[in-house]
């Protein structure tokens, strides 16, 4: 099995994407990453990855929607089958149901690859359930694929209820997972924005656009303002098109003392966020996984976590921390009202993340892809030993 050759088609090759690869490539490799856009390396992996990036990774957006996803297109080379056709790969995992998935679907037929396609999870903006024609052509693709993997239940609720993919070809396992290798942080940096802040200090780490829901969690700020609590600190780690109306609502509802703007930070340097702060906010209104919630809980933080992203799955209400409605307000406002009355929680919750994440590990994702490598590849292996043993039949008829 290790001499196979396998493809994975990525319009992004992220950082998040590359422990699991890593471990993978480890069990199989003669394995090729084919993306349109390559980050670079995360720490801890470097090297370990053949990746070729492939033409131009553009995202053209053809409607706009300001808490999700919106109706895009991405285009990807289709210069992707030369590449294909190079390789000649046995197997090809391919992200979602772009270009490059259709391309190796309708290639297969003839080169005889097998094909899984990997939906990363479920949300509204990436289904597309109110379009019939989407729809179907999803359907047709699920059905000429050997099999599906996805992160999150709701991913494989969707490929099986509402694209009727066969249940014994849907595979569920959290292969987007950080590792803490790659997490390593600068306390430098870090310790210069935590340096004498109130804590407890609630962390959010993402785009400042209207879909990472951050309005809400100043609105909970507002409230417990209302409330009299103003012993604790929101640190916002990201940037983006929100930030001078959010720097306004601050201003408007005396939050300045309570909210520190870090802006945006490398990958490299993140990890110490995490590692300084108490309790990882997420009120996204829409993500279909969501790593930084991953990133934290494997830091040992408590999350308080919006059901809009997949990776609520991972968060036990009560035990690791809190799930709430998106752009609830005064839900979460109440939820971070628990920690700063019982502060007592954020260790042990913290400790709980730790324990959820140790199951989680890119090692575990990495098996989990070789078994499905190796279910897809079952027919032409058993083939294969067929033709061994009749040659091997006729070298014992010559001698």
């Amino acid at each position: 099995m290790k001499e196979i050759r396998i493809a994975w088609l990525l319009p992004v090759a992220w950082f998040y994407w590359q422990p699991a690869l890593s471990e993978f490539t480890k069990l199989f490799p003669e394995t090729t990453v084919f993306t349109g856009l390559f980050p670079g390396f995360a720490k801890g992996v470097e090297g370990s990855l053949r990746v070729e990036v492939v033409g131009q990774f553009r995202v053209i957006e053809l409607t706009r929607d300001e808490s999700s996803y919106g109706d895009n297109f991405t285009y990807l080379s289709p210069g992707i089958i030369g590449h294909l056709l190079r390789l000649r790969p046995q197997v090809i995992f391919s992200s979602s149901f772009g270009i490059w998935t259709v391309i190796a679907l309708l290639l297969k037929p003839l080169f005889w690859w097998r094909v899984v396609i990997a939906y990363e999870g479920s949300s509204p903006g990436v289904d597309y359930r109110n379009s019939a024609i989407r729809l179907l052509v999803r359907r047709l693709m699920v059905k000429m694929a050997d099999a599906c993997i996805t992160n999150s239940r709701a991913g494989a609720t969707y490929l099986t209820e509402i694209l009727r993919a066969a249940s014994d070809r849907v595979f569920v396992q959290p292969y987007e997972i950080p590792d803490e290798k790659t997490l390593p942080g600068d306390s430098g940096s870090s310790e210069t924005v935590f340096s004498g802040l109130q804590r407890p200090i609630f962390l959010f780490v993402g785009h400042l656009i209207p879909r990472k829901g951050l309005p809400t969690l100043l609105k909970a700020c507002a409230i417990l303002q209302e409330r009299g609590y103003e012993n604790y600190t929101l640190v916002a780690v990201g940037d983006g098109e929100q930030r001078k109306d959010l720097e306004a609502f601050c201003q408007e509802h005396q939050l300045i003392d309570r909210i520190e703007w870090a802006g945006r930070i490398s990958y490299d340097k993140i990890g110490s966020y995490f590692k300084n702060a108490d309790v990882f906010t997420f009120p996204t209104h829409e993500d279909t996984w969501g790593v930084v919630t991953l990133e934290a809980m494997l830091l040992g933080k408590p999350i308080l976590c919006s059901k809009g992203a997949g990776t609520s799955e991972l968060v036990i209400d009560g035990e690791n921390g809190y799930v709430f409605t998106p752009n609830a307000a005064e839900e979460l406002a109440d939820l971070m009202q628990n920690f700063l009355d019982n502060p007592g929680l954020i260790g042990k919750m913290g400790e709980r993340s730790k324990q959820i994440m140790a199951q989680y590990t890119p090692v575990a994702a990495a098996k989990c892809l070789a078994q499905v490598t190796e279910l897809v590849m079952g027919k032409e292996m058993k083939l294969t030993k067929v033709a061994e043993a009749k040659e091997e039949n006729k070298k014992t008829k010559l001698w």
